[in-house]
């Protein structure tokens, strides 16, 4: 028995390598040194009597045989994956750890009340967030559920979609004393335009517009700070600024030109056996959203 339990063990080690094909990414991610995940995979070689990696001074490569079992391994994770989703299912009380990857101008504008509201009903559930907009698949890692925004969520998951939305251009009242507003969109090329990173083309109903402007930013709550000073226009989904809109600080533009709105949905897998607690926060979240929209 603890023979095979070594053995488990250093297949799942090879698994971290052969993912990463790289020793040092690997062993950083285990908590693990170099040297000894590096001997653990030479005796798992030894055992098995087959190369499992090859090599060299600057990287290593998967063997055939290698290939086959780093895929045997996947299909044991997700079988464990699985089996501690279903397990978790069978307890009654909503309590625990909900792991959750949404993006970040969402989580900071609802989802961090959402989850605070949902710990007042439930004092003994705990949240781990990832805000990110990676697409991690969930069939394959360890979050119970995403918010995404997109119009077409995965066909291999349960989608509802809870909020829709839409990407308007916004101004201050200061930045149009100096400036008139734009009619149409062309009119934009005459136009300040702060725009995010890779973000130079603003799409429209009927056209895309190429854009210009002093600055560039990779976060849209640093371009909403420069739009309230006065600095230029800024294309955002409405929900980053509406409480601007209501105070009159942010205003909005070219509305009618507006392209097909995006949804935010919340996906999660299909399990057989849902856990309480995520049952009970989707559900919650629902109804929330039923509750706060406007």
């Amino acid at each position: 028995m603890l023979k095979d339990h070594k053995k488990l063990e250093r297949l799942m080690l090879f698994s971290e390598v052969a993912q990463h094909l790289s020793f040092t990414i690997a062993s950083k991610k285990l908590g693990i040194s170099r040297g000894h995940l590096s001997a653990q995979i030479k005796q798992l070689e030894n055992d098995m009597g087959i190369p499992l990696l090859l090599r060299s001074t600057r990287s290593v490569r998967l063997t055939s045989e290698g290939e086959r079992v780093l895929t045997s391994m996947d299909n044991i994770r997700l079988s464990l994956l699985e089996l501690e989703r279903n397990a978790q299912g069978e307890g009654q009380a909503i309590a625990g750890s909900l792991k959750i990857t949404a993006p970040l101008q969402f989580t900071e504008r609802y989802l961090l009340d959402i989850c605070a509201d949902f710990k007042k009903c439930h004092p003994n559930i705990d949240f781990s967030i990832d805000c990110s907009y990676t697409n991690y698949d969930l069939n394959r890692s360890k979050f119970d559920l995403a918010f995404r925004a997109t119009n077409n969520p995965p066909q291999n998951m349960i989608a509802k979609s809870i909020l829709s939305y839409q990407h308007y251009c916004y101004a201050s009242p200061s930045y149009w004393q100096q400036h008139p507003k734009p009619l149409v969109p062309k009119d934009l090329q005459q136009h300040q335009c702060l725009y995010a990173q890779d973000q130079s083309t603003w799409l429209f109903k009927e056209e895309e517009i190429k854009v210009n402007g002093w600055l560039t930013l990779n976060d849209n709550n640093l371009l909403r700070r420069q739009a309230l000073l006065g600095m230029g226009i800024i294309r955002v989904a409405e929900y980053l600024v509406d409480k601007d809109v209501e105070t009159g600080t942010l205003v909005r533009v070219l509305e009618p030109y507006a392209p097909l709105p995006w949804q935010i949905q919340l996906v999660h897998p299909q399990l057989i056996h849902q856990s309480k607690r995520l049952t009970a926060f989707i559900d919650f979240t629902v109804q929330w959203f039923n509750i706060n929209k406007k």
